[in-house]
């Protein structure tokens, strides 16, 4: 598979990379505080004005300047499958990343690599 450097030369898959600069959500499942705890970190490119209207055209906008949210997450692991996942849910830590190398930049701070994040449906993460 092929990657490409963002920021510092860190490597995104491309197909990663691309789903972020389209606005579709990355998961990553990470070690929990505890037994009997999950810890998801999400990556949200946070959606524009512009991508609201390629939407309702019926496309993705493509964006290599998306702003983007991170979220540490961690849940219950016996209500991670219901519909009350978020009872008992702690948000760990909340970043935003003004542009691909500050997302890189927060990536390397929070310990997580790039090719640890998958599509949700991919993983359990509840949200």
């Amino acid at each position: 598979m092929s990657t490409r450097s963002v920021g510092d030369g860190r490597k995104w898959p491309i197909d990663k990379l691309s789903a972020l600069r389209l606005g579709q959500r990355l998961v990553s499942e990470v070690r929990a505080a505890g037994s009997g705890r999950r810890a998801f970190v999400d990556i949200r490119p946070v959606t524009t004005p512009a991508d609201t209207e390629a939407g309702r055209l019926g496309w993705k906008r493509a964006d290599g300047a998306r702003t983007f949210r991170l979220q540490h997450w961690e849940y219950d692991a016996d209500r991670i499958s219901g519909f009350d996942y978020d009872i008992g849910a702690v948000l760990i830590k909340d970043a935003t990343a003004t542009d691909e190398p500050a997302l890189t930049a927060t990536l390397e701070a929070w310990r997580l690599h790039p090719e640890q994040f998958r599509y949700p449906w991919q993983t359990d993460d509840p949200r």
